[in-house]
């Protein structure tokens, strides 16, 4: 497969995507960073701003946003995967609501960046709509405006006048609203990072895949081999993600969740007379089987959501992007939001997976005995969540104590998932369940006990 065809953002990026020279040879630097995505790329700017003199190397198995970060929905949201109360019951009110507010300046501080570097992301600020399409759904979105209220978030409730207004979704009985949500291009936010670090004098070595992650071992520096030589460094970073359990000694670390998505062709004015997202609001539903959409700069739909199966001992391959069984289902999903689309062509189907720690929480750290550090876990929130996990990093390394060093998910080890075949069963049995559970609530009107019993298990 060809980088364009990894996703419809990579294939209407502005370069060819033609990799840089992989590394030949044996270097030494300050900061050593594995992986170049989001999270990669945001600590390797950062950090290139805090203090230009510092030698800065990223290391890519393939191009940088070959992973999630060229393949994602395009929501630069303040979600995170853990729910507020969760935050607070392990680390109290105020903890919660520090990280809420840095995760809402993140999508802000996006933003800013983009222009600043002049990044053409197509940064649109129309915040996100989740709608209520049944009456469980609506319990469920009224029992998340009470539950946000002591946090101070701004969430809303809109009634269904207003809410099929700005989504004209079908069967829309009312919505949430939150304002802390940009719609962007994925993959021109990742690929504009890259090229910004670059000159920034940071050293980007595509077509370079880490082989280990070597913690300093008494006088010898932290180290990370590849094929083509060592880099030495003071402080190595692993922002690998879904691809995490390659590396030795991190199979269980975190499962790689597979999410799909496809892309319509461009729509006329008529459509989008009726079906609003007039801001380019990101929107979802309650179904407890996640969905997310956007309204393109191009004027499509881009659509996607989860159903792909969790492949054994947490194998992640090229083939598992393309599952028809699931982008059948999320074409037919997406035509029954919106009836109106009729016979538009769905020009790109594609996939990748994402991370979930065994807590299902992101974390971010430096060890400092080890000189390894790291940021993820987002199980899809990541567009925002890597940006602060980004400035957070740049500041542990450079020494600096911050407002974002002492937030609750800084050193947050999450305990690793069980080894096979109790992870098979158990990641796939709770796919299996939370679709259930949306055909209950269809029938029933009731937020199904199951999908209760799920959430409760993965702290939300």
């Amino acid at each position: 497969m060809g980088y364009p065809e990894l996703s419809y953002w990579m294939s209407s990026v502005d370069d060819d995507l033609t990799p840089s020279a992989p590394l030949d040879r044996d270097i030494d630097v300050d900061v050593a960073i594995v992986g170049a995505g989001y999270t990669g790329l945001w600590t390797a700017y950062y950090l290139s701003v805090a203090d230009p003199s510092l030698r800065i190397a990223v290391l890519e198995a393939r191009i940088a946003g070959y992973g999630a970060s060229g393949r994602n929905g395009g929501w630069c949201s303040a979600l995170l995967p853990q729910s507020a109360d969760a935050i607070a019951h392990r680390h109290g009110h105020g903890a919660a609501v520090a990280m809420l507010r840095a995760m809402e300046s993140t999508v802000d501080e996006v933003g800013r960046v983009a222009a600043a570097e002049g990044i053409d992301c197509h940064y649109a600020k129309g915040g996100t709509l989740v709608l209520a399409r049944n009456e469980a759904q609506r319990a469920k979105a009224l029992a998340e405006v009470e539950q946000s209220r002591p946090y101070g978030t701004g969430l809303t409730w809109l009634e269904a006048a207003e809410a099929r207004q700005r989504c004209g979704a079908t069967g829309v009985l009312g919505a949430t609203y939150t304002p802390h949500c940009a719609a962007i291009h994925p993959a021109k936010l990742v690929r504009g990072l890259a090229a910004a670090v670059r000159r920034r004098g940071v050293a980007l070595y595509e077509q370079t895949p880490a082989l280990a992650l070597r913690p300093r071992s008494g006088a010898a520096r932290p180290a990370v081999p590849t094929p083509g030589g060592t880099v030495r460094a003071d402080v190595v970073v692993r922002a690998t993600e879904a691809y995490t359990p390659r590396l030795p000694g991190l199979r269980r670390a975190v499962v790689p969740l597979y999410s799909l998505m496809v892309v319509t062709e461009p729509l006329p004015p008529s459509f989008w007379e009726r079906a609003g997202l007039a801001r380019r609001e990101t929107f979802s539903d309650f179904r407890n089987l996640i969905i997310y959409g956007q309204r393109t700069a191009d004027d499509r739909l881009a659509f996607g959501g989860r159903g792909a199966p969790y492949h054994w001992a947490s194998t992640v391959r090229s083939r598992f992007d393309r599952v028809p069984r699931v982008h059948a289902m999320l074409t037919a999903d997406l035509r029954e939001l919106f009836p109106d689309l009729g016979d538009a062509a769905i020009t790109h189907a594609w996939g990748g997976p994402l991370a979930a720690a065994r807590d299902w929480t992101a974390s971010v750290g430096l060890d400092q005995r080890t000189g390894l550090a790291w940021a993820g876990g987002y199980v899809g929130d990541g567009v925002g969540t890597s940006n602060l996990a980004g400035r957070t990093l740049a500041d542990l390394i450079t020494g600096n104590s911050s407002e974002h060093t002492s937030l609750p998910w800084v050193g947050h080890r999450s305990r690793a998932w069980e080894p096979e075949p109790l992870r098979f069963i158990g990641v796939n049995t709770m796919t299996r369940v939370m679709a259930s559970a949306d055909r209950v609530e269809q029938r029933t009107g009731r937020p199904a006990r199951r999908a209760e019993l799920v959430n409760r298990l993965l702290g939300h």
